[in-house]
């Protein structure tokens, strides 16, 4: 079990979220991508942040936004071994 105290800018509903449980691990991830400094955003797995991303349910702008940046990355593209 992975359970966490969330930023409270980030999830101000609970003290703890279990990182380990499917659910509250994606609503974790569009809580920081909607909600999250520049810090937070940074401590995402951008190949987790990509293979969830159509599930997320992210406002359009916002998935459209992850959608390009993903697809761009270096390391996604072969230019970073």
């Amino acid at each position: 079990m992975t359970v966490i105290p969330p930023p409270r800018h980030i999830v101000w509903s609970t003290d703890r979220l279990d990182l380990a449980d499917p659910f509250q691990r994606k609503w974790y991830i569009r809580q920081v991508i909607e909600h999250g400094k520049a810090d937070d955003i940074a401590s995402l797995d951008l190949d987790e942040v990509a293979r969830l991303l159509d599930e997320l349910n992210l406002p359009p702008h916002l998935h459209s936004l992850w959608a390009r940046f993903l697809e761009a990355r270096p390391e996604r593209n072969g230019l970073i071994t």
